[in-house]
C-alpha cells in the first residue's frame, strides 16, 4: 500500500543508535553499525525517531510499503516484556527478585524528624529489572525518577519517595526504550498517579518522553506531574495535572 514511512540515509547515519532506542515499536535495528528499517510493518509513520537523530539521517517518504500491523507490534512488545520478566525472576539474579517493604507510622514519623530511614517500598527499583506485574503496583502512586535526582535533591526520600512505588533509570546510559516496560506496567496494574522526577539536563528528557509515550499507548487517564531538579539540588519547576503544593515552598 502507498503510505508515509521513514527513510534512513545510511551516509548520514553515525551509528549512535538513538533512533532504534526511540522507536518503541521495534521497527529500527542497528545492523553493521548503521540504523536500518528492518520491519516496515512495525513503522507507524509517526516519526518518534526523527527528533532523536543527531545527524538528520531520518526523513519521511511516501512509497509502497507493508501496512502498519498494530497487532504484530503489540505481540512484539509483549514478547519483550516477557523477556524482561524472565530475567527479573531468574535464579541467576537473586537481587532482582520481587520484594515489598511496609513502612509503619513510626517509620514515617522518623523520616519527618530527619532519621536516616528509607522510604523505599519496592524492590527492584531499576526500570530494566522491574516486573510488569507486582502486588505493590496495585493502586500505587508511581514515582519514575532519573537516578541522579536522589543524589542531587537532599529531601528525595521524604518529599518524593514517601508513599510511592519508585522506579529509576538513566535514559542516556541504559540503552533501552523505557516506554515499552512502562506501557505494560500501566496496562496490567491500577496505577493511580505518576510523578516524573528528572534533572534539568537535556538527556533526562528521554525519561519524561518515555512516560508520555506509555500514557498515550495505554489510553488511560492517569494524573501526572513532572518535577525538575537542578544540578545544585533545588526544585526548579513542577508541572502537570496534579496538586503541586508539596513543591511550592521550593
Amino acid at each position: 500500500m502507498l503510505r508515509k514511512i521513514i527513510k534512513i540515509n545510511e551516509e548520514k547515519c553515525n551509528g549512535c543508535g538513538a533512533c532504534a532506542k526511540a522507536c518503541h515499536e521495534g521497527a529500527i535495528a542497528m545492523v553493521d553499525g548503521k540504523a536500518k528499517l528492518t520491519r516496515e510493518d512495525y513503522c507507524d509513520g509517526l516519526g518518534d525517531c526523527l527528533p532523536n537523530c543527531p545527524t538528520g539521517a531520518i526523513t519521511f517518504e511516501e512509497r509502497e510499503a507493508a501496512a502498519y500491523d498494530k497487532q504484530a507490534v503489540a505481540e512484539h512488545r509483549r514478547a519483550i516484556q516477557g523477556h524482561f520478566f524472565e530475567l527479573s525472576q531468574s535464579h541467576g539474579c537473586k537481587g532482582a527478585q520481587i520484594r515489598e517493604m511496609s513502612h509503619t507510622d513510626p517509620t514515617a514519623q522518623s523520616i519527618d524528624t530527619g532519621e536516616p530511614i528509607s522510604a523505599l517500598r519496592n524492590w527492584p527499583v531499576q526500570i530494566k529489572l522491574a516486573p510488569v506485574k507486582a502486588p505493590y503496583f496495585d493502586k500505587a502512586e508511581l514515582l519514575v525518577a532519573a537516578d541522579c535526582t536522589a543524589y542531587a535533591y537532599a529531601a528525595f526520600h521524604r518529599e518524593m519517595m514517601r508513599g510511592k512505588v519508585t522506579l529509576i533509570g538513566c535514559p542516556k546510559l541504559d540503552g533501552v526504550d523505557y516506554s515499552v516496560k512502562l506501557t505494560e506496567i500501566l496496562r496490567q496494574n491500577d496505577i493511580q498517579s505518576i510523578t516524573v522526577a528528572r534533572m534539568e539536563v537535556p538527556c533526562c528528557g528521554g525519561l519524561e518522553a518515555a512516560v508520555n509515550r506509555a500514557l498515550r499507548a495505554n489510553g488511560k487517564c492517569i494524573p501526572q506531574q513532572v518535577v525538575t531538579v537542578s544540578t545544585d539540588g533545588h526544585i526548579l519547576e513542577s508541572g502537570g495535572n496534579m496538586d503541586n503544593a508539596l513543591y511550592e515552598k521550593h
